[in-house]
């Protein structure tokens, strides 16, 4: 098991085929960092094209088609005080109606909000706009919105979005601490990291989190001759499984189904069991709803499960 530090030159904005920056074992950490949404690093300079480039990849070796990839992500943290976000909630979440209520800038254009992160205290607070709320102050939560495997079939599939592969999925559970599930499409897996959210609501509903440039550190794992269909990840409390398309019942669909898979292989649960229980505890958390792909969390809590 070795510990690897690694300094990316340059970025992807498509989870694909492309040329590995590293060559890692199972069991080996990862240690880098990532350019924030727009393309820009720790210094604030301009890096990498928009949206979401990922640093990666990474080819882990021995990962094999049928495998599935443990990503255990490890830390993730801000590593500049400067972040921005939409100050405009996305149409596509608000009644047709409202939307020329929604507020935009002279050109047509979504305005933008300006934030100062403080890493050493752990929040953040509102610059710019002026607004009635004043210089609201939150507390960090910081999450990996968009990172992932390449996907089956030679697919290039953009950051914008997500699939069975994971990517841009935006679900504000991918915190430091979670174990990451992922199906292994390609020799190697080829894994990509980035889009860091220093905040962010459920569903992104603002296109944006409080996006910023991070410090990454994971740690990679394998599970030979364990094929699953879609993410799944544990916490301390839960175990989940991500759903990712568009309409969003059939991201509940992925999801749910994925989860009935799990329960049945490795709780021991027929499906009998495995349908009660989940019809009763059951819990979903919205991810994406701003993207081409809707994402839609599946949890159950591991109480249940002992």
């Amino acid at each position: 098991m070795s510990t690897h530090h690694f300094i990316p030159d340059r970025y992807y904005n498509i989870l694909g085929l492309h040329e590995p920056v590293l060559g890692i074992a199972a069991g080996d950490t990862v240690v880098t960092t990532t350019a924030d949404a727009w393309g820009f690093d720790a210094q604030r300079d301009l890096v990498a094209a928009r949206s979401n480039p990922q640093t990666g990849p990474f080819y882990v070796e021995g990962a094999e088609p049928g495998d599935t990839l443990v990503l255990h992500l490890d830390r993730l943290a801000p590593n500049r005080s400067y972040g921005f976000s939409s100050a405009q909630i996305a149409p596509n979440v608000v009644d047709p109606a409202y939307v020329p209520e929604l507020p935009r800038l002279a050109n047509g254009q979504r305005p933008l909000a300006e934030w100062y992160v403080d890493v050493a205290t752990g929040m953040a607070t509102l610059v710019t706009p002026e607004t009635r709320l004043g210089r609201l102050i939150l507390p960090l939560t910081p999450m990996l919105g968009c990172f992932g495997v390449a996907p089956a079939g030679g697919q290039a599939i953009s950051t914008a979005t997500s699939g069975p592969h994971g990517g841009n999925m935006d679900y504000r559970g991918f915190v430091s601490g979670v174990t990451v599930y992922l199906p292994v499409c390609v020799p190697g897996a080829l894994v990509y990291v980035g889009d860091g959210h220093a905040v962010q609501g459920d569903g992104e509903i603002a296109g944006t989190g409080i996006e910023i440039s991070f410090d990454v550190q994971f740690t990679v794992d394998l599970r030979k001759g364990k094929r699953i269909g879609w993410p799944r990840g544990e916490n301390d409390t839960h175990i989940f499984t991500v759903g990712n398309a568009r309409p969003l019942d059939q991201a509940v669909q992925h999801a749910t189904t994925e989860m009935l898979r799990w329960l049945q292989e490795d709780f021991s649960l027929e499906p009998l069991g495995a349908s009660i229980l989940l019809g009763q505890c059951v819990e979903y958390d919205l991810g994406n709803m701003y993207d081409p792909a809707y994402t839609m969390v599946c949890k159950l809590a591991k109480r249940f499960l002992r």
